[in-house]
């Protein structure tokens, strides 16, 4: 008798898989359990059949560096035309007057935005606990779990304020105590181990310029101890490296030695500012990258060495960045702007394919896991789907090299563990338009400095 859970998704117009699935893929509850060949029918039982030959499915895409507040600042004015440090503050002003109801607001037009483009997994780096924002990780965990997603939520923190030499305000710096202490609480709470983990929790200092060395250690050594993940913001630019050198003596990547992060349990949001000796030390150390090729492009930052890095062993996956950098949260299209980034610095032929394995395999190596990112039997059944009929796509002749070249944005459907979390381009039982007006309440109170902040139900 078939297993009534059986589903078999059935001849994909194209697949992104190293492995013969031309026929499709079938699922057992939340995991991949066969891969079918051309011409060939599955061997194990099953009950339901998805026709997939209207689409191009891939592993469901990883983005690895996120600020989910940010997409409360997008497109605004002061920022708009300022490379980083000047941008960042401009915003920090408006960033500590961040409450809890446009956190959550925040939060989830961010991951509505990715889920749409065909992530399944995010990584978010949240830093910015001004007053009253003491819950911001649980929130973003409320969130992840209602849209049916997985995440790496960082505990990131900010200890080193402008009275201290460092650039973000005083009023979103807090004592490296209480950063601890809460750190602990979150891991203790919500980390999750294994394969299917759908919650985990990384610790990450902002960056050199806003914690203090102490800091950085400090968070080493607690993540040694509870076994999970370091991130954080390193070499985005030439002014970050003058500023290390300045504050601390020291190039960066000796000062991220020197507070006991270099090593496989890192990954490192832009990594764009390295030079050979350094790159060589990363690939040894088996620390990872976060990509991030629009932000790198909006704000004039540079371009990351990424076929260099990853010949010397570095895992480098993609990141969206925030959405006050790239505006946007797209990982598909974050996909296709990597690869012409890339094939800027080494030429025409970085090849699709490779571009669509940083989304996938390569971020998930970043986040140090082995259950997602491929299409495989035994691994998680977190896909994305995508339709190649829209006008943007006729004449093209390759599916998976049309989903970047032709400039796919959207997914048609999208599973996680199994189970449809997109259907028809569309978050089931998500009224999006009512999100978006109490998102654009809370982006405008958010930039509106001479009015009080108040809450929005």
């Amino acid at each position: 008798m078939p297993n009534m859970t059986a589903l078999w998704i059935k001849n994909p117009q194209g697949i992104l898989s190293t492995t013969d699935a031309a026929s499709g893929i079938v699922v057992r509850d939340n995991l991949i359990v066969e891969l079918v060949p051309a011409g060939k029918v599955p061997t194990t039982p099953y009950a339901e059949v998805f026709d997939a030959s209207n689409h191009v499915i891939t592993p469901g895409l990883i983005n690895t560096h996120h600020h989910f507040y940010q997409t409360l600042t997008r497109a605004w004015g002061p920022a708009a035309n300022a490379p980083l440090f000047p941008w960042l503050q401009n915003l920090y002003k408006v960033w500590a007057r961040l409450t809890p109801d446009a956190l959550d607001a925040a939060v989830r037009v961010a991951l509505a935005e990715l889920l749409l483009s065909g992530c399944t997994t995010a990584a978010d780096h949240h830093y910015l606990f001004p007053d009253g924002m003491d819950e911001s990780i649980d929130i973003e965990v409320a969130a992840v779990r209602d849209f049916g997603m997985r995440a790496t939520l960082t505990r990131g923190s900010m200890t080193l304020g402008e009275d201290d030499g460092g650039l973000p305000p005083q009023s979103t710096v807090q004592d490296l105590d209480v950063v601890l202490a809460d750190s602990q609480r979150l891991i203790e709470t919500y980390h999750e181990r294994g394969a299917g983990a759908s919650i985990q929790i990384a610790l990450a200092p902002c960056s050199p310029f806003s914690v203090t060395t102490q800091a950085m250690s400090e968070s080493a050594k607690l993540a040694g101890q509870f076994d999970v993940r370091l991130h954080t913001h390193l070499a985005e630019t030439l002014d970050e490296e003058e500023f290390c050198l300045s504050k601390f003596g020291l190039r960066l990547l000796d000062y991220l030695e020197s507070v006991g992060w270099l090593g496989p349990q890192t990954w490192l949001g832009h990594g764009i500012h390295f030079n050979d000796a350094e790159i060589r030390q990363l690939g040894a150390a088996g620390t990872a990258v976060a990509h991030c090729a629009t932000s790198n492009m909006r704000l004039s930052s540079g371009i990351a060495r990424v076929l260099e890095l990853e010949a010397a062993g570095v895992p480098v996956g993609l990141g969206v960045d925030g959405s006050a950098s790239n505006d946007g949260s797209n990982m598909i299209l974050e996909a296709r702007q990597a690869l012409y980034l890339q094939r800027l610095r080494y030429g025409a032929d970085v090849p699709v394919e490779r571009a669509l394995g940083w989304a996938t395999e390569g971020s998930a190596k970043v986040l140090g896991r082995t259950d997602i990112g491929t299409i495989a039997v035994g691994k998680q059944a977190d896909l994305a789907f995508f339709k190649t009929d829209e006008l943007r796509f006729s004449g093209s002749h390759d599916p998976l090299a049309s989903l970047l070249l032709c400039g796919a944005d959207k997914a048609d459907r999208v599973m996680v563990g199994g189970k449809w979390r997109v259907i028809d381009g569309a978050i089931p039982g998500l009224d999006l338009p009512e999100l978006i007006q109490r998102h654009r309440k809370h982006a405008r109170a958010l930039v509106d400095l001479s009015a009080p902040i108040h809450q929005f139900s």
